[in-house]
């Protein structure tokens, strides 16, 4: 058999298993293959938002103009639509958070989109910074329960109902729990103010210095960053200065019109605006009674601006509430299925009026925003997805499933980052981007390398630093001596205060050992380290008498007084006395 005709198939599972050269070689991280694995899978051809977008419905002249273009061009309406929406809105990749339990009630992201904080229904929020996660360590840096007031097994908590960074000062954070006291935390979990309680007992709530009762949602002064406003079930609204806690600025009563509701209802959505282009403020609110009411953002507050009495169906929750970046509209979703635009100079009748099935009877805290550009507004749905509809008429520009048969309860578009971040009803966040319309965020995690896995970053056997880890008991060898079996072990004052107490007010105060204990501290270790240790086990009448004789001779606290101090003298007794037994008692008093 000739050489040349013999031939060898080349085999590429042993050529990637040999070295392809000598020497040290570096890993580089394939970043174009972890951002492809974030991407989210196409829809079929006639996918459950097409028929949400026909439910809609559309004008007729619409109608009329899509009928038009099927006509002349060879592409179906669909996948022009999925082409026009993945240049425009950042959708195409998907990343996804698990660090709640419960239901995600708020999102909130500081304005350089650098930390993330998340609230739930868990009573707890989750603090996540971008620049520390990577693909493998998607887990939030910190957890800290806003309503934890004292370290305290038995210390109640709360749902979180809202959080919102401070638009011109990130280093705050304004927190709204179910409770009538809301709270300024620090960007790292710290409480930095508590604004007081009112008096539930006065009926004039011009007289109270705070809320009566729970607190529903609250936001930040656009201009000011000292100011901000929180709005109750005690029908009032409060502006907060936040160097001021003992008493609110200004006291806003909303007086009920609704028959039998005795003048008072619930604020159920708050916002404050400032239109970008310059001018007055702007106040907007909506309560339990179906109204809608408008201030002037500075004051003053004695009457409102306009009001709309049926805004929505009364005794609906009207939950979600934004304002346009010029200050010129405003959207409210009802609890009665609808979406509506009003007009702030003509505050009387709505622009547009859509109808979408509303959740506020289990999730009230389910909002409606406006994206960076006011161009579209942005929503969630009972089925999971997410909704992008046109700011002017409210016609759905681009419907996504997100979280299927979850309802969406919490939406955002960041507009230094964005990228959509939606909370999901499953403790699910999901952060939407695009890698070529997106900055930060997202893109910077995936575009990192993996970390490489260790027993400690195994999310289920550990939790935030702030909290400890959960192997923190020690183990006993078959000799009986303790090691340390986590990181928290080894370094025992991770998760504690300056006095050696847990942060966590669900964690007993574990004492620490010696190193020669086995079940208890070694005894010889406490005499020789632990002053005064050896008085337990004095009787302590012995141990006093001890220095009776050294307080008679050299006294300590009388020494000033004992050459001044007076003979004593006692009676002299007679022998008479001295053999009757001494000198006569006094006779019992006779009744």
């Amino acid at each position: 058999m000739d050489d040349d005709s013999i031939t060898i198939e080349e085999d590429e599972a042993l050529r990637q298993f040999l070295p392809s050269g000598f020497g040290k070689h570096t890993k580089e991280t394939n970043v174009a293959a972890q951002i492809e694995r974030t991407k989210r899978p196409t829809l079929p051809k006639d996918p459950p938002s097409s028929v949400l977008l026909r439910n809609y419905g559309r004008v007729s002249r619409d109608s009329e103009d899509d009928n038009h273009s099927e006509e002349n061009s060879g592409e179906t309406p669909d996948e022009e639509e999925e082409d026009d929406d993945d240049d425009e809105f950042p959708v195409s990749h998907e990343l996804v958070l698990k660090t709640h339990d419960r239901t995600i009630t708020t999102i909130t992201v500081d304005p350089s989109g650098s930390r993330l904080i998340t609230g739930s229904t868990d009573c707890t929020l989750k603090f996540h910074d971008f620049a520390s996660m990577t693909p493998t360590t998607l887990r939030a840096f910190k957890s800290v329960d806003p309503t934890a007031a004292k370290v305290s097994a038995n210390s109640e908590t709360h749902p979180v109902h809202h959080a919102e960074f401070n638009p011109i000062s990130p280093s705050q954070v304004l927190v709204i729990s179910a409770t009538p006291q809301a709270k300024i935390l620090s960007r790292d979990g710290e409480v930095l103010t508590e604004f007081i309680k009112g008096d539930m007992y006065l009926r004039d709530m011009h007289n109270t210095k705070g809320h009566i009762s729970e607190i529903t949602t609250g936001t930040w002064h656009p201009t000011n960053k000292n100011l901000c406003v929180t709005a109750g079930t005690d029908s009032t609204l409060r502006i907060w200065d936040v160097n001021l806690k003992r008493s609110q600025k200004e006291v806003i009563v909303h007086k009920s019109r609704a028959a039998g509701s005795a003048g008072r209802t619930r604020i159920t959505a708050v916002v404050w605006g400032s239109p970008r282009q310059g001018g007055s403020n702007l106040l907007v609110a909506a309560a339990l009674d179906g109204s809608v009411v408008m201030w002037s953002g500075e004051g003053p507050y004695t009457r409102p601006a306009a009001e709309i009495r049926d805004a929505h169906q009364k005794d609906t929750w009207t939950g979600g509430i934004d304002i346009s970046a010029d200050g010129r509209t405003v959207a409210t979703r009802g609890g009665d299925n609808t979406i509506k635009l009003w007009d702030t100079r003509k505050f009387k009748m709505p622009l547009a009026t859509v109808s979408h099935p509303s959740t506020s009877d289990q999730y009230p805290t389910t909002n409606i925003r406006f994206s960076p550009t006011s161009s579209s507004l942005l929503t969630g749905s009972p089925t999971g997805h997410l909704h992008i509809l046109n700011s002017l008429t409210l016609a759905p520009e681009h419907v996504t499933p997100v979280t299927p048969s979850f309802p969406l309860t919490a939406t955002l578009w960041h507009p230094t980052l964005n990228q959509i971040l939606t909370g999901s009803a499953n403790a699910e966040t999901h952060i939407l981007y695009s890698p070529t319309l997106s900055t930060k965020g997202a893109a910077t995690i995936m575009s990192k390398a993996p970390k490489r896995r260790h027993i400690d970053d195994d999310p289920t056997l550990t939790t935030d630093l702030s909290q400890g880890l959960s192997g923190d008991s020690s183990i006993l060898t078959p000799h009986g001596i303790s090691t340390a079996s986590s990181s928290a072990a080894r370094h025992p004052t991770m998760g504690m205060t300056a006095s050696g107490r847990s942060r966590d007010p669900r964690r007993p105060h574990i004492p620490m050992t010696t190193p020669f204990a086995k079940s208890q501290p070694d005894e010889q270790h406490i005499k020789d380290h632990i002053p005064l240790s050896s008085m337990r086990d004095e009787d302590p009448r012995e141990a006093l008498l001890k220095y009776a004789d050294k307080a008679e001779k050299d006294p300590m606290f009388t020494n000033a007084w004992k050459h001044t101090q007076p003979k004593t003298l006692y009676a002299e007794i007679s022998d008479e006395e001295e053999e009757d037994g001494g000198p006569e008692k006094k006779k019992a008093r006779q009744w």
